[in-house]
């Protein structure tokens, strides 16, 4: 009973890890990750997909698949996109209330994301979230290209309290208006890392 309760206590912080860490990925988006490259660089996209792991189901939240065995099991895969709405025409009146300068220069800081302005935001976050130092690390940071589309694949850990070690690998996607983001989790005794491999593997930008 008890090793079921500890379970269950890692379940719902799983869910609450990943609420805290959707919103602060949503932030990064809203400084506007695509505007600088948007002009001239960036491909369009409507859409990202990828083969959902094996033993997964629909979860509570928008996006997200769950272990079916959850919460004995805690690991999940998270979708999302975050669209900048330049592809929305503005009025000449919009056109003039929008500050440029202040806008390129906030794009360059964004689409320059390093591991170490990745590492401090997310862990800033989460030690807010869970009122004590997670340990949050990003072991790797890397980017990538899938389907002609530039993006990055960040492999994270972090701790809360007595809980298993969580594991997150992240795979963002920037799109001429949209970015899009895939983020696999699992405690570390969870045996799913082939699946999310393949799963991985998949992913594809339309």
């Amino acid at each position: 009973m008890e090793k079921k309760n500890i379970l269950r206590r890692t379940g719902i912080f799983f869910g609450t890890g990943i609420a805290v860490f959707m919103a602060v990925i949503a932030a990064l988006m809203c400084v506007d990750v695509i505007d600088t490259l948007a002009k001239n660089e960036l491909k369009e996209a409507t859409s990202c997909t990828f083969v959902i792991p094996p033993e997964f189901v629909p979860g509570n939240e928008k996006g997200q698949v769950i272990n079916k065995n959850y919460p004995m099991e805690s690991s999940s895969v998270q979708y999302s996109y975050y669209d900048n709405g330049l592809d929305v025409p503005l009025t000449n009146r919009q056109k003039e209330s929008v500050n440029q300068d202040e806008a390129l220069k906030v794009a360059e800081e964004a689409q320059n994301l390093t591991k170490e302005k990745y590492q401090k935001t997310i862990s800033d976050a989460y030690n807010s979230a869970f009122g004590h130092d997670v340990g949050f690390e990003v072991s790797s940071f890397d980017k990538i290209t899938i389907d002609g589309y530039p993006g990055y694949k960040i492999v994270t850990s972090f701790k809360v309290s007595d809980d298993e070690t969580v594991h997150q690998t992240v795979y963002m996607l920037l799109s001429r208006y949209r970015t899009f983001t895939v983020t696999y989790q699992r405690a570390s005794d969870d045996d799913c890392e082939v699946y999310f491999d393949e799963s991985a593997a998949t992913i594809h930008v339309y």
